[in-house]
């Protein structure tokens, strides 16, 4: 069928991810073709010490994003969507957002890039011996009670930002297993929250008297596949408050950007990994067995169909590279110059692989915010020379890109050299793979391995939810998570590949040898603010 055909007879499938700067929709087709989309920017704002985004934010950021996304399919197929086949809903991991029983938000939602709950997290690593994020909700929750906020005793219900705006939309209290997994610990043998961590916490804050145990305020946990509910008459409007959109739809367990990540990578099988950079990166590698202890930087977490997952994940990757951008846009202006951002971003990404191998002994610290893999509370952008460094602009560059992912080579050095984790296959995705060949190369000396990115690496985690809501939909032959990727939407499909050179992995080495050291100047910075 035409795309057309497919919208206006309710075939189309909608997947809504909520980024950290844009908050994007892409429509598919039958055969998960992205046919139209949507988008509205946002930024979080830093609030009480807090980053944040308020309430009314995110749906106004919704509902300008599903207008976007209708004004293309009225200019693209001159039609309107009125039914849809699925729906799938996507956010940022983590974080902390705590209802009343009148489903009211008891606090402002605390996002992932929050590192105010670092006893929090000791205590509970200790606790459950098992490394538990500063930016996981059960974090949150505990350094809450911990500072003996009022609010706690209030909790009816505790979600991330995904499992809020389905619930709002369905009346389901539900979450995929993925996300659920950033929330405290699952077992991928149950597909549910761990039984003994949930003992453990609930013992250790019994003293306080809460009106609630911790299963009593989390969402149900579901796999993907699993039905999740469907777009109330109340949630159609929110969503589209034109009233074009009908009620009934189904939907797909909500997911973090990490299990959408996957989705969008074929990256959900054992042996197979992605890495998206943005905004933040993080990599994620599905394992073959635990551990053999737990890291600090290494994060377990799980498919969205349940399976094991090595997480890295850090609070920082291409904001500063934006920030410069910005610096060089200006530039043209003041010159009176006609400024097009994609060819500014992609002549300065291109430029950077002229650069020499190790930058010319440049240093880039990308931390807008704090950086807890390299043990950083908060953050200070800054460059580093020294007055005999190459300094030009393809080093300066470089520098940039190579400073971007320094933080996750930290993490992975873990899996790959001390764990020896195999990975048959490592796919990008995300802004800086945006421009051809330039983040995939510099990926690949960071990790001293092929790295592949496809066609859809700029389609994100809104194509991988909206192929997480049709596999709910369109898996006629039952076909696990995995294989329905493999088979349905690939077709064998993985994309393009580029190796590490010899020349890139040691001057990528060089240049990290030289940034572990220089960190203790970004140390000296943030302590002496």
């Amino acid at each position: 069928m035409d795309a057309n055909t497919i919208i206006t007879s309710g075939k189309a499938i909608l997947g809504i991810e909520f980024g950290s700067t844009r908050i994007k929709a892409v429509l598919i087709d039958d055969e998960n073709r992205p046919i139209a989309q949507g988008d509205h920017e946002w930024e979080n704002q830093l609030v009480d010490g807090l980053w944040t985004y308020s309430i009314e934010d995110i749906w106004a950021g919704l509902q300008d994003c599903y207008a976007s996304l209708r004004a293309d399919v009225k200019m693209k197929y001159a039609c309107e969507i009125k039914s849809l086949a699925a729906i799938g809903i996507s956010a940022m991991m983590h974080g902390y957002m705590a209802f009343n029983d009148k489903e009211e938000i008891l606090v402002p939602f605390r996002t992932w890039r929050n590192t105010n709950t670092g006893d929090a997290a000791r205590e509970l690593s200790a606790l459950f011996n098992y490394n538990i994020p500063l930016r996981w909700s059960i974090s949150h929750i505990y350094q809450c009670i911990l500072n003996g906020d009022e609010h706690v005793k209030e909790i009816n219900f505790l979600t991330t930002l995904a499992g809020y705006i389905h619930w709002q939309l369905t009346g389901e209290r539900v979450l995929g297993i993925g996300d659920a997994s950033g929330m405290i610990p699952v077992d991928p043998n149950t597909k549910t929250y761990d039984a003994e961590m949930v003992r453990k916490f609930d013992e250790l804050v019994a003293p306080k008297g809460y009106p609630w145990h911790l299963l009593d305020i989390l969402p149900k946990t579901l796999v993907a596949g699993e039905n999740a509910g469907t777009l109330t008459a109340e949630g159609a409007l929110r969503l589209d408050p034109s009233g074009t959109l009908q009620a009934g739809i189904p939907l797909c367990p909500p997911e973090g950007d990490a299990g959408t990540g996957m989705a969008a990578t074929n990256a959900v099988k054992q042996r197979t990994g992605n890495v998206s950079a943005g905004t933040s990166s993080f990599s994620m590698i599905v394992l073959e067995k635990e551990l053999s202890k737990p890291y600090e930087p290494i994060d377990l977490v799980t498919t969205p169909d349940g399976s094991l997952v090595a997480m890295v994940h850090c609070n920082n990757c291409t904001s500063d590279i934006n920030a410069w951008v910005k610096i060089f846009r200006q530039y043209q202006e003041l010159l009176g110059i006609k400024v097009d951002m994609n060819e500014i971003y992609t002549k300065l990404f291109n430029v950077a692989l002229e650069g020499d191998a190790d930058c010319g002994g440049i240093l880039s610290y990308n931390y807008v915010s704090g950086e807890p893999v390299t043990g950083l509370a908060d953050g200070r952008p800054m460059v580093v020379r020294s007055a005999n460094d190459n300094f030009n602009l393809a080093n300066f560059m470089r520098a940039h890109l190579y400073g971007a992912i320094g933080a996750l080579k930290f993490g992975n050095d873990i899996l790959l050299k001390e764990e020896g984790v195999k990975v048959d296959r490592i796919t990008g995705h995300g802004g800086y793979f945006k421009t051809k060949g330039v983040g995939q190369r510099m990926l690949a000396a960071a990790l001293n391995s092929p790295i592949s990115v496809m066609e859809t690496a700029g389609e994100g985690g809104a194509w991988g939810i909206a192929l997480l809501a049709g596999y709910l939909v369109n898996n006629a032959m039952n076909l696990n998570l995995a294989d329905y990727l493999e088979k349905i939407v690939f077709g064998g499909n993985t994309g393009v590949e580029v190796a590490p050179t010899p020349e890139d992995v040691e001057g990528f080495n060089k240049y990290i040898e030289n940034y572990k050291r220089g960190l203790a100047i970004e140390h000296a910075a943030v302590e002496n603010k």
